[in-house]
């Protein structure tokens, strides 16, 4: 457990209620700049950990267990399985075919008809839809028939879990490695499988992986 892993699930639980960091110190009643990018660096240039009072409020806060937190420092959650009885329905596409036209719109949200619906655990970004994974080619991080679930409007940082789309209409779930100002560089989930980099307009979009079902 490293501290950017500490502070990118407190990042993650924020994205997740609908917050910025700021946001979720407040609801926290904590000093709205506790979560600060300034405030994760001491004096001295070391990487500081969030106190554990800090989280205790946060999780009280947002209602969030534990082991929920942990999943979030491992850069997923799970999700229970089943597509009925959660705290809300959002849409449901396999991977295979999100790559087609019609089920996106220029800005990456899910339009169209042609979509399942799922019940989730509240997340907070009202764009957010669920992939379910098909083959072995993400294995064994995601294996067929898991569903995932991602919110376009969830910061992203190295080590993230995502789904992009190429200007080719190719949809692939991978872990950002790298990434520049002018290009991006995704490591493929299953060793068997080689990893990729687009200029970044060879992209049309990336948005983060929040959830899934194991």
């Amino acid at each position: 457990m490293t501290h950017e892993e500490i502070w990118r699930a407190l990042d993650a639980l924020a994205a997740e209620n609908g917050l910025s960091a700021s946001g979720l110190a407040r609801k926290a009643g904590l000093d709205a700049t506790a979560f600060n990018p300034s405030k994760r660096i001491g004096a001295d240039g070391r990487a500081r950990w969030p106190s554990t009072e800090s989280l205790a409020k946060v999780l009280t806060a947002t209602g969030t267990g534990m082991a929920d937190f942990a999943a979030l420092v491992t850069g997923m959650a799970a999700l229970p399985r089943g597509r009925g009885g959660l705290g809300r329905r959002i849409p449901l596409i396999g991977l295979a075919q999100a790559g087609g036209e019609g089920y996106f719109d220029d800005g990456g949200f899910p339009v169209g008809g042609g979509w399942d619906e799922i019940g989730v655990p509240e997340v907070g970004d009202p764009h957010a839809y669920a992939l379910e994974i098909s083959g072995e080619s993400m294995e064994p991080v995601f294996r067929d028939g898991d569903i995932v679930i991602v919110s376009p409007g969830a910061p992203i940082r190295r080590g993230d879990r995502v789904v992009v789309r190429t200007q080719k209409g190719e949809v692939m779930a991978k872990e950002l490695k790298r990434q520049s100002a002018r290009r991006i560089d995704l490591r493929s989930l299953n060793p068997a499988h080689p990893d990729y980099t687009f200029d970044l307009a060879e992209l049309n979009w990336m948005h983060r992986i929040v959830w899934s079902t194991q």
